[in-house]
């Protein structure tokens, strides 16, 4: 795949997805938004992908946000048309069956921590910031961050942080818990890709499961996603992830899951 502002690597089924606009601090603007898509299709129908990194080129930015520059020449409708196509964009990302992790180096700002809210979690650089800032503009968050900030940090802390623009260093967000993991600059991408080689060495269709669980789940009653982890449970005894898994076990061997 060859595009103008995303690098994209892969490594032992994992595959690390570079927002790469340097000169602009990795701004979204309406090109790299359909390149993402693209990537992200390209990696959904990938299936010897284990997990997916998304971050930043350069040692300042994540993503510093929108591209604030094509926002004059939107009108009401287009920007109503515009945040439609961010909120399908990064429900792909929520959507992949394998794991994604946002490695937040910089600033992860306004549409920035809106893509990296959409990740299954974030891990930060010791220099991150981290808020939607949109009110400073006169605006509201549009890629699905309101929602998303509300779940990961809860309703009054979303409130308080969206209200006043707040950008959050990266041992106040580990603290109220929109991070994850805190580790210096420098060893952040050597540290994700560390974890995710080790996702990336479990069992593909449990791993694809759970995560289908607590998408689902978290929004149910604890009766409904108890009776929906009882049926995946049966679901995954139906695999030769799970055969190999249980014979490697029983072998002492380290097991080499087909992914099916």
């Amino acid at each position: 795949m060859n595009f103008e502002n995303l690098l994209v690597d892969d490594a032992d089924g994992v595959r690390t997805i570079t927002f790469h606009r340097p000169k602009a601090l990795n701004a979204l603007n309406r090109a790299t938004v359909a390149e993402l898509a693209g990537a992200l299709d390209d990696a959904a129908a990938t299936h010897s992908l284990r997990c997916v990194i998304l971050t930043g080129a350069g040692e300042k930015s994540f993503v510093a946000g929108a591209d604030i520059t094509e926002f004059n020449a939107l009108s009401p409708a287009e920007a109503a048309a515009y945040s439609r196509r961010g909120h399908r964009v990064l429900d792909q990302i929520a959507a992949l069956p394998v794991p994604v992790i946002a490695a937040v180096n910089g600033f992860a700002l306004g549409g920035g921590l809106e893509v990296a809210l959409a990740c299954d979690f974030i891990w930060a650089s010791d220099n991150a910031k981290l808020g939607l800032v949109e009110a400073n503009l006169g605006i509201i968050p549009g890629f699905g961050g309101v929602a998303r900030l509300a779940r990961r940090v809860g309703r009054a802390r979303a409130a308080e942080y969206i209200f006043s623009a707040a950008q959050l260093p990266a041992d106040e967000a580990l603290r109220v818990g929109l991070v994850n993991r805190v580790v210096p600059q420098a060893d952040l991408l050597p540290e994700v890709k560390k974890l995710a080689s080790t996702i990336a060495s479990k069992g593909p269709v449990a791993v694809g499961l759970v995560k289908n669980l607590l998408a689902q789940g978290s929004d149910a009653d604890l009766r409904t996603a108890n009776a929906m982890e009882a049926q995946a449970f049966g679901v995954v005894f139906s695999t030769a992830d799970k055969a190999e898994g249980v014979a490697a076990f029983l072998e002492k061997r380290k097991a080499a899951f087909p992914g099916r």
